[in-house]
């Protein structure tokens, strides 16, 4: 590395979706413990950049409906540019993560923010949160109820689309 190169500092931030009640339904839904239901995004570059059923989006550091995260973990420094990072945005954008392409289980915010953080940092984002929906499929109840979870697109309220996101 270049040790003249400008370095950013990369963030995740973590949402918890169910607000707590996942600590204190799931033993009795689904038979096991779940500390949450996350939704996380990346900070970089001052934003805050996420995937949902709208496409890739962001918005100021904690400024979705959502408010302020639950946790922020440090995941690093970056010497990548903005705009090249902007680049690469905008080419997931079009293919990989286009709104569309959004499936709770297998194609989600923490898919976008595990691939997103390796590109920046070479390092994925903790394994709680990618392993939660095989976590919730491996129940009965998690069976019973993909048909249904599958239908839902969860797209904070409060960011820009930065891609085309209904590419269709």
């Amino acid at each position: 590395m270049d040790k003249n190169a400008t370095r950013y500092n990369i963030q995740l931030y973590i949402y918890d979706l169910s607000r707590g009640m996942a600590r204190s339904l799931s033993p009795i839904m689904l038979g096991k413990q779940l500390d949450g239901i996350w939704h996380t995004a990346i900070v970089a570059y001052g934003d805050e950049f996420f995937f949902g059923g709208e496409g890739i989006s962001s918005c100021s550091p904690g400024g979705t409906m959502l408010g302020p995260p639950d946790t922020v973990v440090e995941l690093g420094e970056t010497e990548v540019s903005e705009e090249i990072f902007m680049d690469y945005l905008s080419s997931l954008g079009e293919s990989t993560y286009r709104g569309d392409r959004y499936r709770l289980f297998e194609h989600n915010c923490n898919t976008f923010t595990n691939e997103v953080a390796q590109f920046l940092t070479g390092r994925p984002i903790p394994s709680y949160i990618t392993d939660l929906p095989a976590e919730v499929l491996s129940t009965p109840f998690g069976q019973i109820l993909r048909p249904i979870l599958d239908s839902i697109h969860i797209a904070p309220p409060g960011g820009n689309v930065i891609n085309g996101g209904r590419n269709i």
